[in-house]
Protein backbone atom coordinates (compact mmCIF):
# COMPACT_ATOMS: atom_id res chain seq x y z
CA UNK A 1 0.00 0.00 0.00
CA UNK A 2 1.59 3.36 -1.01
CA UNK A 3 2.45 5.89 1.67
CA UNK A 4 0.29 9.01 1.96
CA UNK A 5 1.91 12.08 0.39
CA UNK A 6 2.74 13.50 3.85
CA UNK A 7 4.38 10.18 4.80
CA UNK A 8 6.46 10.29 1.64
CA UNK A 9 7.59 13.82 2.41
CA UNK A 10 8.65 12.86 5.93
CA UNK A 11 10.32 9.61 4.90
CA UNK A 12 12.24 10.97 1.92
CA UNK A 13 14.96 12.91 3.83
CA UNK A 14 15.71 9.91 6.07
CA UNK A 15 15.91 7.58 3.08
CA UNK A 16 18.17 9.98 1.20
CA UNK A 17 20.45 10.40 4.25
CA UNK A 18 20.70 6.64 4.75
CA UNK A 19 21.50 6.17 1.06
CA UNK A 20 24.21 8.85 1.17
CA UNK A 21 25.89 7.36 4.25
CA UNK A 22 25.69 3.89 2.72
CA UNK A 23 27.05 4.93 -0.65
CA UNK A 24 29.67 7.42 0.44
CA UNK A 25 30.40 6.37 4.06
CA UNK A 26 30.05 10.02 5.03
CA UNK A 27 31.06 10.94 8.57
CA UNK A 28 29.91 14.47 9.36
CA UNK A 29 30.97 14.86 13.01
CA UNK A 30 33.34 13.23 15.54
CA UNK A 31 32.90 9.51 16.10
CA UNK A 32 32.24 8.36 19.66
CA UNK A 33 34.09 5.12 20.49
CA UNK A 34 32.66 3.71 23.71
CA UNK A 35 34.80 1.36 25.83
CA UNK A 36 32.58 -0.34 28.45
CA UNK A 37 35.46 -0.81 30.89
CA UNK A 38 37.75 1.38 32.97
CA UNK A 39 40.93 2.85 31.42
CA UNK A 40 44.01 0.64 31.25
CA UNK A 41 42.47 -2.71 30.32
CA UNK A 42 43.01 -4.57 27.05
CA UNK A 43 39.82 -3.24 25.43
CA UNK A 44 40.73 0.33 26.36
CA UNK A 45 44.26 -0.03 24.98
CA UNK A 46 42.85 -1.54 21.78
CA UNK A 47 40.55 1.45 21.39
CA UNK A 48 43.34 3.96 21.84
CA UNK A 49 45.64 2.14 19.41
CA UNK A 50 42.95 2.06 16.72
CA UNK A 51 41.41 5.52 17.28
CA UNK A 52 44.04 7.63 15.48
CA UNK A 53 44.33 5.61 12.24
CA UNK A 54 40.53 5.19 12.19
CA UNK A 55 40.11 8.96 12.51
CA UNK A 56 42.44 9.45 9.54
CA UNK A 57 40.43 6.95 7.49
CA UNK A 58 37.03 8.46 8.35
CA UNK A 59 38.06 12.09 8.18
CA UNK A 60 36.68 12.85 11.65
CA UNK A 61 38.11 12.69 15.18
CA UNK A 62 37.49 9.41 17.02
CA UNK A 63 36.88 10.17 20.69
CA UNK A 64 37.46 7.28 23.11
CA UNK A 65 34.94 7.33 25.96
CA UNK A 66 35.17 4.96 28.93
CA UNK A 67 31.72 4.07 30.30
CA UNK A 68 32.32 1.26 32.80
CA UNK A 69 29.90 -0.49 35.13
CA UNK A 70 27.75 -3.63 35.49
CA UNK A 71 30.35 -5.92 33.88
CA UNK A 72 30.40 -3.87 30.69
CA UNK A 73 26.64 -3.44 30.41
CA UNK A 74 26.53 0.32 31.09
CA UNK A 75 28.68 1.36 28.14
CA UNK A 76 27.29 -1.33 25.85
CA UNK A 77 23.75 -0.13 26.52
CA UNK A 78 24.72 3.41 25.50
CA UNK A 79 25.66 2.11 22.06
CA UNK A 80 22.68 -0.25 21.78
CA UNK A 81 20.37 2.77 22.10
CA UNK A 82 22.33 5.13 19.81
CA UNK A 83 21.45 6.11 16.25
CA UNK A 84 22.79 3.54 13.74
CA UNK A 85 24.61 6.14 11.63
CA UNK A 86 28.18 5.05 12.40
CA UNK A 87 28.94 7.94 14.74
CA UNK A 88 28.65 5.81 17.91
CA UNK A 89 30.72 2.62 18.04
CA UNK A 90 31.56 0.06 20.73
CA UNK A 91 34.66 -2.01 21.38
CA UNK A 92 33.17 -4.88 23.38
CA UNK A 93 34.19 -8.39 24.33
CA UNK A 94 32.98 -11.95 24.43
CA UNK A 95 31.80 -11.45 28.02
CA UNK A 96 29.54 -8.48 27.27
CA UNK A 97 27.96 -10.03 24.18
CA UNK A 98 28.06 -13.81 24.65
CA UNK A 99 28.04 -14.38 28.44
CA UNK A 100 26.35 -11.59 30.39
CA UNK A 101 22.90 -12.53 29.11
CA UNK A 102 23.17 -15.85 30.96
CA UNK A 103 25.13 -14.63 33.99
CA UNK A 104 22.85 -11.74 34.94
CA UNK A 105 19.24 -11.86 36.03
CA UNK A 106 18.37 -8.67 34.17
CA UNK A 107 19.89 -7.26 30.99
CA UNK A 108 19.21 -3.86 29.37
CA UNK A 109 19.97 -5.19 25.88
CA UNK A 110 20.37 -8.35 23.82
CA UNK A 111 24.07 -8.82 23.08
CA UNK A 112 23.32 -10.41 19.69
CA UNK A 113 20.09 -8.84 18.43
CA UNK A 114 20.68 -5.23 19.52
CA UNK A 115 24.02 -4.68 17.76
CA UNK A 116 25.53 -4.64 14.28
CA UNK A 117 28.73 -6.75 14.26
CA UNK A 118 31.49 -4.75 12.56
CA UNK A 119 34.82 -6.52 13.03
CA UNK A 120 36.73 -9.04 15.06
CA UNK A 121 39.49 -7.09 16.78
CA UNK A 122 41.53 -10.00 18.13
CA UNK A 123 41.98 -12.73 20.69
CA UNK A 124 43.72 -12.46 24.05
CA UNK A 125 46.03 -15.47 24.19
CA UNK A 126 44.69 -17.52 27.09
CA UNK A 127 46.80 -20.08 28.95
CA UNK A 128 46.34 -23.13 31.14
CA UNK A 129 48.99 -23.05 33.88
CA UNK A 130 49.62 -25.12 37.01
CA UNK A 131 51.76 -24.80 40.11
CA UNK A 132 55.08 -26.66 39.66
CA UNK A 133 54.34 -28.80 42.73
CA UNK A 134 51.95 -30.89 40.60
CA UNK A 135 53.60 -33.80 38.79
CA UNK A 136 51.88 -33.13 35.45
CA UNK A 137 53.79 -31.71 32.49
CA UNK A 138 51.10 -32.17 29.83
CA UNK A 139 47.31 -31.83 29.68
CA UNK A 140 46.77 -35.65 29.62
CA UNK A 141 49.03 -36.03 32.66
CA UNK A 142 47.08 -33.30 34.45
CA UNK A 143 43.77 -35.01 33.66
CA UNK A 144 45.13 -38.32 34.99
CA UNK A 145 46.33 -36.62 38.18
CA UNK A 146 43.01 -34.81 38.72
CA UNK A 147 41.02 -38.02 38.14
CA UNK A 148 43.18 -39.87 40.64
CA UNK A 149 42.70 -37.04 43.16
CA UNK A 150 39.05 -35.93 42.89
CA UNK A 151 38.31 -32.55 44.49
CA UNK A 152 41.92 -32.19 45.62
CA UNK A 153 43.02 -29.85 42.83
CA UNK A 154 41.88 -26.26 43.42
CA UNK A 155 41.56 -23.80 40.57
CA UNK A 156 41.53 -20.02 40.96
CA UNK A 157 39.35 -17.49 39.18
CA UNK A 158 38.66 -13.76 39.16
CA UNK A 159 35.16 -14.50 40.47
CA UNK A 160 32.03 -16.50 39.63
CA UNK A 161 31.20 -16.21 35.94
CA UNK A 162 34.65 -14.86 34.98
CA UNK A 163 36.37 -16.32 31.93
CA UNK A 164 38.84 -18.07 34.28
CA UNK A 165 35.90 -19.78 35.97
CA UNK A 166 34.17 -20.74 32.71
CA UNK A 167 37.40 -22.12 31.23
CA UNK A 168 37.77 -24.49 34.17
CA UNK A 169 34.06 -25.33 34.28
CA UNK A 170 34.14 -26.28 30.59
CA UNK A 171 37.30 -28.34 31.20
CA UNK A 172 35.59 -30.23 34.06
CA UNK A 173 32.48 -30.78 31.95
CA UNK A 174 34.42 -32.19 29.00
CA UNK A 175 36.94 -34.35 30.93
CA UNK A 176 34.86 -35.54 33.87
CA UNK A 177 37.42 -34.38 36.43
CA UNK A 178 36.16 -32.91 39.72
CA UNK A 179 38.03 -29.92 41.10
CA UNK A 180 37.44 -27.18 43.69
CA UNK A 181 36.67 -23.64 42.54
CA UNK A 182 38.32 -20.84 44.56
CA UNK A 183 36.95 -17.45 43.41
CA UNK A 184 38.82 -14.22 44.09
CA UNK A 185 37.91 -10.57 43.67
CA UNK A 186 39.90 -10.00 40.51
CA UNK A 187 42.49 -11.68 38.36
CA UNK A 188 45.64 -10.55 40.13
CA UNK A 189 44.85 -12.23 43.49
CA UNK A 190 44.04 -15.42 41.57
CA UNK A 191 47.46 -15.32 39.92
CA UNK A 192 49.21 -14.50 43.19
CA UNK A 193 47.72 -17.44 45.07
CA UNK A 194 48.40 -19.87 42.23
CA UNK A 195 52.04 -18.76 42.19
CA UNK A 196 52.09 -19.29 45.97
CA UNK A 197 50.61 -22.79 45.64
CA UNK A 198 47.40 -21.98 47.51
CA UNK A 199 45.60 -23.03 44.30
CA UNK A 200 47.10 -25.36 41.73
CA UNK A 201 45.42 -24.49 38.41
CA UNK A 202 44.60 -21.27 36.59
CA UNK A 203 43.28 -20.43 33.16
CA UNK A 204 44.29 -16.84 32.44
CA UNK A 205 45.64 -14.40 29.85
CA UNK A 206 49.25 -14.85 28.78
CA UNK A 207 49.96 -11.29 29.84
CA UNK A 208 49.28 -12.32 33.45
CA UNK A 209 50.85 -15.77 33.47
CA UNK A 210 53.89 -15.72 31.18
CA UNK A 211 56.20 -13.67 33.45
CA UNK A 212 55.68 -16.37 36.12
CA UNK A 213 56.12 -19.18 33.58
CA UNK A 214 59.41 -17.65 32.45
CA UNK A 215 60.48 -17.33 36.09
CA UNK A 216 59.69 -20.99 36.81
CA UNK A 217 56.90 -20.12 39.25
CA UNK A 218 54.14 -21.57 37.04
CA UNK A 219 54.15 -24.38 34.47
CA UNK A 220 52.50 -23.76 31.10
CA UNK A 221 50.55 -26.75 29.81
CA UNK A 222 48.55 -25.35 26.89
CA UNK A 223 46.64 -22.47 25.34
CA UNK A 224 42.85 -22.54 25.16
CA UNK A 225 42.31 -21.26 21.60
CA UNK A 226 41.58 -23.61 18.68
CA UNK A 227 44.97 -22.86 17.09
CA UNK A 228 48.45 -22.72 18.57
CA UNK A 229 49.98 -19.43 19.68
CA UNK A 230 52.01 -17.98 16.81
CA UNK A 231 54.68 -16.60 19.17
CA UNK A 232 55.18 -19.95 20.93
CA UNK A 233 54.04 -22.59 18.43
CA UNK A 234 55.61 -25.39 20.48
CA UNK A 235 52.89 -24.96 23.13
CA UNK A 236 49.91 -27.27 22.42
CA UNK A 237 46.25 -26.37 22.60
CA UNK A 238 43.94 -27.93 25.17
CA UNK A 239 41.87 -29.22 22.23
CA UNK A 240 44.73 -31.46 21.11
CA UNK A 241 44.04 -33.53 24.24
CA UNK A 242 40.35 -32.64 24.77
CA UNK A 243 38.77 -32.54 21.29
CA UNK A 244 36.30 -29.70 20.87
CA UNK A 245 37.57 -27.65 23.81
CA UNK A 246 37.96 -23.96 23.03
CA UNK A 247 37.89 -20.74 25.00
CA UNK A 248 38.79 -17.93 22.63
CA UNK A 249 38.62 -14.68 24.57
CA UNK A 250 37.85 -12.22 21.79
CA UNK A 251 37.29 -8.49 21.42
CA UNK A 252 35.02 -7.05 18.77
CA UNK A 253 33.74 -3.80 17.27
CA UNK A 254 30.00 -3.18 17.18
CA UNK A 255 27.51 -0.53 16.19
CA UNK A 256 23.82 -0.22 17.08
CA UNK A 257 21.45 -2.56 15.25
CA UNK A 258 20.08 -1.35 11.94
CA UNK A 259 23.28 0.07 10.43
CA UNK A 260 23.36 0.42 6.67
CA UNK A 261 25.10 -2.68 5.21
CA UNK A 262 27.45 -0.56 3.08
CA UNK A 263 28.54 1.39 6.16
CA UNK A 264 28.99 -1.86 8.08
CA UNK A 265 31.22 -3.22 5.30
CA UNK A 266 33.27 -0.01 5.11
CA UNK A 267 33.98 -0.06 8.84
CA UNK A 268 34.86 -3.76 8.64
CA UNK A 269 37.35 -3.07 5.85
CA UNK A 270 38.90 -0.07 7.62
CA UNK A 271 39.28 -1.88 10.95
CA UNK A 272 40.76 -5.00 9.34
CA UNK A 273 43.23 -2.81 7.43
CA UNK A 274 44.26 -0.90 10.57
CA UNK A 275 44.75 -4.07 12.62
CA UNK A 276 47.03 -5.46 9.91
CA UNK A 277 49.32 -2.42 9.88
CA UNK A 278 52.79 -3.68 10.99
CA UNK A 279 53.12 -1.19 13.86
CA UNK A 280 49.63 -1.99 15.19
CA UNK A 281 50.07 -5.73 14.71
CA UNK A 282 53.39 -5.75 16.57
CA UNK A 283 52.06 -3.67 19.45
CA UNK A 284 49.07 -5.95 19.92
CA UNK A 285 51.25 -9.07 19.70
CA UNK A 286 53.39 -7.63 22.49
CA UNK A 287 50.22 -7.44 24.62
CA UNK A 288 49.37 -11.08 23.94
CA UNK A 289 46.60 -10.18 21.47
CA UNK A 290 46.45 -12.12 18.22
CA UNK A 291 44.61 -10.40 15.38
CA UNK A 292 42.18 -12.48 13.33
CA UNK A 293 40.44 -10.39 10.66
CA UNK A 294 37.00 -11.71 9.76
CA UNK A 295 34.15 -10.70 7.50
CA UNK A 296 31.07 -9.25 9.16
CA UNK A 297 29.23 -12.49 8.35
CA UNK A 298 31.89 -14.67 10.00
CA UNK A 299 32.02 -12.43 13.06
CA UNK A 300 28.22 -12.48 13.38
CA UNK A 301 28.23 -16.29 13.15
CA UNK A 302 30.93 -16.50 15.85
CA UNK A 303 28.91 -14.19 18.09
CA UNK A 304 25.75 -16.29 17.76
CA UNK A 305 27.63 -19.55 18.33
CA UNK A 306 29.44 -18.30 21.43
CA UNK A 307 26.28 -16.79 22.94
CA UNK A 308 24.57 -20.17 22.55
CA UNK A 309 27.58 -22.21 23.76
CA UNK A 310 28.38 -20.19 26.88
CA UNK A 311 24.77 -19.43 27.68
CA UNK A 312 23.98 -23.15 27.74
CA UNK A 313 26.98 -23.98 29.96
CA UNK A 314 26.29 -21.13 32.40
CA UNK A 315 22.63 -22.07 32.77
CA UNK A 316 23.39 -25.77 33.12
CA UNK A 317 25.88 -25.14 35.92
CA UNK A 318 23.73 -22.48 37.57
CA UNK A 319 26.53 -19.88 37.53
CA UNK A 320 25.70 -16.27 38.42
CA UNK A 321 27.94 -13.22 38.21
CA UNK A 322 29.35 -12.07 41.52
Amino acid sequence: MPLPRRGLMLAAPALIAAREVGAQGAFTRPVRLVIPWAPGGTTDILGRIVAEPLAQALGQPVLVENRSGASGNVGSDVVAKAAPDGHTLLFGSMSTHAMNHALMRSMPFDGVADFTPLAMLGFAVNTMVIHPSLPARTVPEFIAHARANPEKVAYASAGPGSTNHLCAALFESMTGVRMVHVPYRGGQPAVTDTVAGQTQLLFSAATQTMPHVQGGRLRLLAVTEAARWTRQPEVPTVAESVPGYEMAVWYGAFGPKGMDPALQQRLNAELNRILSLPAVHERLAGMGVEIAPESTEAFAARLRADAEKWGALIRRLGIEAS
